[in-house]
């Protein structure tokens, strides 16, 4: 390939390449919404709203690029392929650019518009990339950059406004000895591109004024789109003259192999020289789409679509292929819940003080580890026979039945799914349930759990009777809150081993109620009765010692009495985590928004917030065993909304705001028994530096490790269904190569266990 050696050796000495988490972590990513369209290298490359996916043109085959093969994650604006030095450019809303090279396998990351200070944040945004001689012209809202493509660096930057002012730039294009430049509201303007001095304002001449959408030279002729749709040429001597004009706005204006390409949200269309129409779609069937993107090649086009993918429909046909790599349907995951081999996900949206609107009508996902069954929200509306069943903002798996799964809706009520199909969603015209306005319905549903009889709690939001249980015969118990609190937002739910019931209050604290005596107590922020960081609970998690984690708007604490929550003159404050930072005392997670709380096998803690990421930490909180943002991981935003886990795989799920991910977690769920005992990697090869897993293991069970001379080196009592061994003596020094036995035996040593890794240096 052209200067890809120049450009790996570049690199390298560089530092710069992202990291790839193939092994580790897993994608989820929605390909549904395509915002632009390149072509390169025997591929199309099809930007959805922050992935990349491709079509091999030779083998049909499709893959995808990431956060997990080291994309940022972030809202993707434009993309561009270079023929000349086989790169994938890729522009995104904040400034960021980013450079696949080598096929797909590293990535570049550029930050210097990100980080610009002299720019606006607002004003960041890549709209359009233009390649000549070996530069690439960046049209953005602050002006025009140039950038070399041998070097890998920035040229000088244009800022062409009144005075230098910085203006949005739509597309840039050379013709001839002019370069010329679009903008959103200042006209037409151009420059000699051979002037040695383009970062004078004075330089550049407006030739025709308004607000255009692009700019594009098709051989020796110059097209425009303005901001009415209306399609202009450059006549010489005369000027531009109108030749086309569309009723729907123009998304999409480019030229490859001797085509303008102009795509509408409802068409798109392909003119050779002359601005002849070569060919057209402007419906499909099967496909009522809406257009964001479109590219022609080959006698081909490619229609980016607002909720289908791509769909590519060869000239002069109807004929279509819909190129849609698997995923849920949307990426920007609310809620989600797991059992073993399967995963939910929803898409509702509430804000920070738990506001619905404007409401949202999405639909919802469901993984079985291979594959994604989507239920759009119209099909999802037919199937119950409802009007609307929008916002659904939380997901509750029935432990004792993963068939039966249940959805809160923050405005229409609570919905049943039984065997991946929608049943029935209860309201207040089939169940007790009641809309807290009467003129509408605006039923508002949050957090739920199951108690161990297999009934299922859950919290009404704003109304007097605001916690609710529904047992497995189907029947609904209505409980009045307003001797402990007055109506209001209501979040998480969680119920304690002895069935004790808690709930957050957005304005009050931490509830729990005794069902045995109908007894409820309260606590909140003041020293003695609460020590809460605020009022404002978001998340709550029992351990498996039957600890409530509590998550609030600012900070996190623990409740070790829970047994004694309810009895009277009893002081209740939860703790804070105290942790030594460089020797010096501090409170974990201090301040930070908690959104969620997981245990996981092993007791561990992982704990999602608002703005840094995840935490994982130990079972007491005192070490933090790892810590993903988007800086260290393919986390696609640091504002993580939930957590799931498959407690017999151990995978970890993450809903972000952009995005749904997976880490390969190493902590499972006891089994029931030891038939499935098993170490993995298993050999150890040579290289390998990170831990062994034994899985498979029952609750406390006792786990011994020995040479082949019957030399013990490890031994550690499981808390969850897994260990880790890092294949050392005791930590002392790293175990040589050999046969080493595993000796496993339950905690009431009724059951044994033998099993063998090799170990290999």
């Amino acid at each position: 390939m052209k200067h890809l050696v120049t450009i790996i050796l570049f690199l390298l000495s560089h530092f710069i390449i992202s990291q790839n988490f193939e092994d580790t972590w897993a994608g989820f990513f929605s390909y549904v919404s395509v915002k632009s369209i390149s072509q390169g290298n025997d591929k199309i490359y099809a930007a959805s709203e922050n992935a990349i996916f491709t079509l091999d043109l030779s083998t049909q085959e499709i893959n995808t690029i990431s956060t997990i093969n080291g994309l940022s994650g972030g809202s993707i604006s434009t993309i561009y392929y270079s023929d000349n030095f086989d790169l994938m450019i890729i522009g995104y809303e904040n400034g960021l650019m980013e450079i696949v090279i080598d096929g797909e396998e590293n990535i570049l990351t550029i930050v210097d518009i990100l980080d610009k200070q002299t720019i606006p944040p607002n004003k960041k945004r890549i709209n359009h990339f233009y390649e000549y001689e070996g530069n690439i012209y960046i049209s953005t809202d602050f002006g025009i950059s140039v950038y070399d493509l041998a070097a890998l660096e920035f040229g000088d930057t244009y800022y062409i406004g009144f005075l230098g002012d910085q203006i949005r730039i739509s597309q840039t294009t050379v013709l001839e000895e002019y370069i010329y430049t679009s903008t959103i509201g200042n006209g037409i303007k151009r420059a000699l591109i051979d002037n040695d001095n383009l970062i004078d304002y004075e330089q550049w001449t407006t030739i025709f004024g308004g607000g255009f959408k692009g700019v594009q030279a098709l051989n020796s002729e110059l097209y425009i789109v303005n901001n009415d749709n209306m399609i202009f040429v450059l006549s010489p001597g005369i000027g531009f003259i109108p030749v086309g004009n569309f009723n729907t706005p123009v998304v999409d204006f480019g030229v490859k192999n001797d085509l303008l390409t102009i795509t509408t949200t409802t068409s798109i269309q392909a003119y050779a020289e002359g601005f002849i129409l070569q060919s057209s779609v402007n419906s499909l069937p099967d496909f009522d789409f809406q257009l964001q993107s479109g590219f022609s090649i080959n006698n081909t086009f490619y229609l980016g679509t607002s909720e289908f993918g791509m769909l590519v429909v060869p000239f002069g046909t109807n004929q279509v292929q819909q190129i849609l790599p698997d995923g849920p349907l949307n990426n920007h995951p609310f809620s989600i819940d797991a059992t073993p081999g399967q995963l939910w996900v929803n898409f509702g949206s509430i804000d920070v003080n738990f506001n619905p609107f404007p409401l949202t009508r999405i639909g919802i996902s469901y993984f079985n580890e291979e594959t994604w069954t989507n239920i759009p929200y119209d099909d999802l509306t037919a199937i119950l026979g409802v009007e609307d069943v929008n916002d659904l903002v939380y997901t509750t798996i029935n432990p004792n039945n993963p068939n039966e799964i249940y959805m809160s809706s923050y405005n229409k009520g609570l919905l049943k799914i039984v065997e991946q199909t929608p049943f029935i969603l209860f309201d207040d015209s089939n169940s007790p349930l009641e809309s807290y306005r009467p003129e509408e319905l605006d039923i508002r549903l949050y957090g739920s759990d199951f108690d161990g009889d297999g009934n299922l709690w859950f919290v009404q939001s704003r109304i007097d009777k605001g916690l609710i249980k529904l047992n497995p015969n189907g029947q609904f118990q209505l409980i009045d809150i307003t001797s402990i609190i007055d109506p209001q937002d209501l979040s998480e739910i969680k119920i304690s081993r002895e069935g004790f019931v808690f709930f957050g209050a957005l304005q009050s604290g931490l509830v729990g109620y005794n069902p045995n005596n109908n007894k409820f107590n309260i606590i909140g922020k003041e020293i003695g009765n609460g020590n809460l960081p605020t009022n404002n609970v978001r998340a709550l998690s029992f351990d498996n010692q039957n600890r409530l984690w509590i998550g609030t708007l600012s900070g996190l604490r623990v409740l070790f009495n829970v047994g004694g929550f309810f009895e009277e003159g009893n002081n209740i404050d939860a703790q804070a985590i105290i942790i030594l930072e460089d020797g010096v005392p501090q409170e974990l997670l201090f301040e930070q928004s908690i959104t969620d709380i997981e245990v996981d096998g092993s007791n561990n803690k992982w704990i999602s917030t608002a703005s840094s990421g995840v935490f994982y930490l130990s079972s007491n909180g005192q070490e933090t065993l790892l810590r993903f943002t988007t800086e260290n991981s393919p986390l696609p935003s640091n504002n993580v909304q939930d957590i799931a886990i498959d407690g017999l795989s151990g995978v970890v799920y993450f809903a972000t705001i952009n995005g749904l991910v997976a880490f390969n977690g190493t902590s499972t769920a006891p089994r029931d028994d030891l038939d499935n005992v098993y170490a993995y990697p298993n050999p150890v090869r040579p290289g390998f530096n990170g831990d062994v897993t034994i899985d498979g293991l029952t609750a406390r069970a006792n786990v011994k490790i020995t040479d082949i001379l019957g030399n013990l080196v490890f031994e550690k009592t499981s808390e969850g269904g897994s260990v880790l061994w890092d294949t050392t003596a005791f930590g002392n020094y790293k175990v040589a190569s050999g046969v080493y036995l595993v000796l496993v035996t339950t905690e009431d040593a009724l059951e044994t266990k033998v099993s063998k890794i090799m170990i290999i240096r």
